[in-house]
């Protein structure tokens, strides 16, 4: 029997707003993301969902804004990919400095690695065993995670080798439901799905 999760990408941060790499520096919400987190609402029946959250500070306190009655376990496997050195750079100056190098980097897909970081593959590896123990556990969830980590369960759960377009384009204030199998495969099961907005 398969077991649903829920994934949602934090509130934004001032890295966000600057267009810079966050990865696993452990950065905070800025004020305007605070602001969007404490108005964000689950739709149902994800509301009542068993919550997890990364442990990076921007992913726990968009969990502890969006229902502070309802606490988050803290699981390292929802962290952020690892940019490495690359990180608190942009792309654009990262294509202008790097230059080829980071260009033959990006065409790599799954086996994208940044100096000193993790490639997308690396995160599939660790969300599929937490994905299995999900599983096992019998539960529904909701974790509250990040960009590069959720794209990475969207190319387990699809088998997209990101050197292409994603096969469906996520948006980031919305949750996406996967599937966990009995045998803790991943399957896409619904993206996309609209948080409720408090007025």
């Amino acid at each position: 029997m398969s077991v649903l999760l829920a994934l949602l990408r934090h509130a934004s941060t001032d890295w966000n707003e600057a267009g810079r790499l966050q990865g696993q520096t452990d950065t905070d919400l800025s004020s305007a993301g605070a602001a969007a987190a404490r108005t964000w609402r689950l739709p149902e029946p994800a509301d009542r969902w068993k919550r997890m959250t990364s442990p990076l500070r921007r992913a726990r306190r968009t969990a502890e804004l969006l229902q502070p009655s309802r606490p988050a376990t803290v699981d390292s496997r929802l962290r952020e990919m690892s940019f490495g050195v690359w990180e608190g750079q942009t792309l654009a100056d990262l294509r202008r400095r790097v230059g080829k190098a980071f260009l033959d980097a990006e065409r790599r897909g799954l086996d994208f690695l940044p100096p000193g970081g993790e490639s997308p593959r690396m995160v599939m590896a660790r969300l599929a065993l937490w994905a299995a123990e999900v599983q096992n556990d019998g539960q529904p969830v909701v974790a509250v995670s990040h960009k590069a980590a959720i794209r990475a369960a969207l190319a387990l759960a699809t088998g997209w080798d990101m050197t292409d377009r994603a096969p469906i384009r996520l948006e980031w204030r919305a949750l996406h439901y996967f599937a966990v199998e009995s045998d803790g495969r991943l399957r896409l099961e619904r993206a996309n799905v609209p948080l409720q907005v408090a007025s």
